[in-house]
């Protein structure tokens, strides 16, 4: 380059004589500066720059100070360092100044790249929904929150006692073979009806009593499209004097009748549960065909929906209820059951394997 050329040659080589020479040539080399750092293709080419121009080593300024300056007449030393002096001032300043430049250039150009356009619609987020057990569960709650039941909770882990000898299956009796239980450490076992919360509530209150209570039930099945290890219950039941196997029929045919419709119809069929006697299944007629008979119903017209049956007076006498002036009645029906019957689901599993395509026609 020329600039590169000239510092490596004398003032005197250059024919500088004089204060003007000086001028005109610093100049000249100002010039050139200005010309490459108008011509800096971006931070790497800033870095290039400062070398060529400022390096210590082989710099043109630092060659300058070595070959005009040192060698330079005395008359002419004041005005070649002055004019060095600045002309390294303002390189420094203008490199800097540039390199700010190319920076904003280059944040424009990436901000226009990533440039948003704030009056698009936003991408829409899809909300969740209720789930169908959850749906059906706050069905039943408010159908019997209307007939004055509350609810009740109790724990999924539970002792033997409240799970079965309290409910008149002591140990060995056979009965206790039909929930197949999840035993744990300790005595302690999963729940396999809601049932336990019956005695746990009486023992804290004495009648009269409208309690239903919802909840996770385990056992041990083979997960099928009728069976899981883990669904949900509701346990209802209501103490007081004179309650008769009357009001427990008026209760369930009225709780039905608003579930699946007022042309529905309910039979009650004798059955055995330990804690209630007498007990009965109950059936309603069919939704799907009208108690025509159908694939659903089996061709029989009636479908089962839930067991019941008067409190046998022997748990009283694991809360202190006095037998003789009080009764009650229990029921007990699958919160998942009915929720397969009202959307018309034929495999439990779906309820529980979270597939979106599924849930979302719940929303």
């Amino acid at each position: 380059m020329q600039a590169e050329e000239e510092v490596r040659r004398t003032l005197q080589e250059l024919g500088v004589r004089d204060e003007q020479g000086v001028a005109r040539l610093f100049q000249s080399l100002r010039e050139q500066l200005q010309r490459e750092l108008e011509e800096l293709p971006g931070a790497d080419g800033a870095e290039l720059f400062r070398v060529r121009w400022l390096g210590r080593r082989q710099g043109i300024l630092t060659a300058a100070n070595d070959n005009w300056l040192k060698p330079a007449p005395a008359a002419l030393k004041r005005p070649v360092g002055r004019l060095l002096n600045e002309l390294k001032q303002y390189a420094e300043q203008a490199l800097e100044a540039r390199r700010q430049e190319l920076a904003t250039a280059s944040q424009t150009v990436r901000l226009a790249a990533e440039r948003l356009d704030v009056t698009l619609p936003g991408l829409r987020r899809p909300l969740g929904g209720r789930h169908p057990v959850q749906i059906v569960l706050e069905e039943i709650e408010e159908i019997f929150f209307s007939m004055g039941y509350s609810v009740e909770l109790g724990p999924e882990i539970e002792t033997d006692y409240y799970n079965f000898e309290a409910l008149n299956m002591p140990p060995g009796h056979p009965a206790r073979d039909v929930w197949d239980t999840l035993y744990l450490a300790d005595g302690y076992l999963l729940r396999t009806h809601t049932s336990p919360v019956q005695i746990r509530t009486m023992e804290k209150q004495q009648p009269p009593l409208r309690v239903i209570v919802p909840g996770k039930v385990y056992r041990h099945d083979n997960p099928d499209a009728t069976h899981s290890f883990m669904f949900h219950q509701v346990e209802g039941f209501a103490v007081d004097t004179n309650i008769t196997f009357c009001d427990l029929k008026g209760t369930l045919d009225h709780f039905l009748k608003r579930f699946f419709g007022e042309a529905v119809r309910t039979r009650f069929r004798p059955s055995f549960f330990p804690f209630t006697e007498p007990s009965a299944e109950v059936d309603v007629s069919c939704i799907f065909c009208d108690g025509v008979g159908c694939r659903k119903c089996k061709q029989s017209g009636w479908i089962e929906v839930l067991g019941c049956g008067m409190i046998d007076p022997v748990l009283y006498g694991f809360v202190h209820y006095d037998a003789a002036r009080y009764s009650g009645f229990a029921f007990g029906m699958g919160v998942d059951r009915l929720a397969m019957l009202r959307y018309g689901i034929e495999d439990i599993q779906l309820l529980f394997r979270g597939d979106l395509r599924f849930l979302q026609q719940f929303q």
